[in-house]
């Protein structure tokens, strides 16, 4: 392995990823340029073609590729491959298990498993998406994996599934799935990735931000939608920096996913002239609310500032707990046709 390739597993591990040595072989070994012929979209907007010079340093990058999107809204991926590798290490796939894959994206994650020695059945509501990863995967040489058209939402209950993975972001899980399962599920404007055990308790593995399914999978939503750039108004100071220095990222994520469990009008909100989005309550109307900032500093209209220093009082009394901390349980809601399986309760 020469060129960009050369260094691919030590860049996903750079982070702190531990990959197993199935996992790591795999990495080196499946080319992921042949997952992305038609190219992705770069962080500046533009397009990356696979003739650019700069196409392989950006593919074997740790960094997502945006492969699909609707305007300007992405709609498929190859995910970030340091976060594939996480999912994948807490599904503890072994040779001969058949996985189910709910979003076949480039089909990029499904041939990592094969080669792992996993049976793979990967199901794709969009045509397109589903025939540009079967034919990915045909051209990478990898065989054990199968790529469907159809919801996922149904499983595959006429054959044995050992394990189920989810790669987009969904506001609960199937009861149709064989448990364990590892999929993204909706919290506070995020998707942080959740690993679900028989009896169906969870645990977070990892904060991540997801593209979101369609269909009954999504039918339901507990928290509001992430709120756009400028959408909040007449916002003020509130109180002083609690955190000098401010929070880490994965600290700050901690206290969000401590918001939201919390407060249920806790999401995401887009700040201009700040790369990073952050914590915010919205008010029931969407037009204002608390932003909380890595310092612990506030800004907002209205009552939130309070509501937003309480939080981060109660998450300091408790200890800062991470969100890997918090022991999970799940009910059925969504629609009563189609239900899903919801976070509904939280134990430290």
């Amino acid at each position: 392995m020469a060129g960009p390739r050369e260094g691919f597993v030590d860049r996903i591990r750079h982070g702190g990823v531990v990959l197993s040595p199935p996992l790591a072989a795999a990495f080196a070994a499946v080319p992921r340029e042949v997952f992305v012929p038609d190219g992705f979209q770069r962080r500046d907007g533009t397009w990356a073609e696979p003739a650019d010079p700069d196409f392989l340093d950006l593919v074997y990058s740790d960094d997502v590729l945006v492969t699909k999107v609707d305007g300007r809204t992405p709609v498929s991926s190859s995910s970030q491959p340091s976060l594939m590798a996480l999912m994948i290490e807490a599904l503890d796939v072994r040779p001969g298990m058949t996985v189910l894959e709910i979003g076949a994206g480039t089909g990029y994650n499904a041939a990592l498993l094969a080669t792992m020695g996993a049976r793979v059945i990967s199901i794709d509501v969009q045509e397109d998406v589903a025939g540009r990863a079967r034919a990915a995967v045909a051209r990478a040489g990898v065989s054990g994996v199968r790529v469907e058209l159809g919801d996922g939402y149904a499983g595959r209950p006429d054959e044995p599934v050992d394990r189920v993975i989810v790669t987009v972001g969904v506001a609960g899980v199937s009861p149709r799935w064989q448990t364990p399962i590892v999929a993204p599920v909706e919290h506070a404007g995020t998707h942080p990735v959740l690993e679900i055990s028989p009896g169906h308790a969870a645990r977070v593995v990892t904060p991540a931000g997801f593209m979101v399914a369609a269909g009954p999978l999504t039918a339901a939503r507990p928290f509001p939608a992430p709120a756009p750039p400028g959408a909040l108004k007449d916002l003020h100071p509130y109180g002083k920096s609690r955190f000098d220095p401010p929070l880490d990222p994965p600290a700050y994520r901690d206290l969000w996913y401590a918001a939201g469990i919390w407060n249920r009008r806790a999401t995401l909100a887009a700040v201009p002239g700040r790369e990073q989005s952050c914590l915010v309550l919205l008010d029931e109307d969407r037009s204002g609310g608390a932003i909380v900032f890595p310092d612990g500093s506030i800004t907002s209209s209205g009552p939130g500032g309070a509501e937003a220093a309480a939080i981060i009082d109660r998450w300091l009394e408790r200890g800062r707990p991470p969100m890997g901390a918090w022991r999970i349980g799940l009910a059925a809601g969504g629609d009563p046709d189609s239900p899903i399986l919801m976070p509904s309760s939280w134990e430290l």
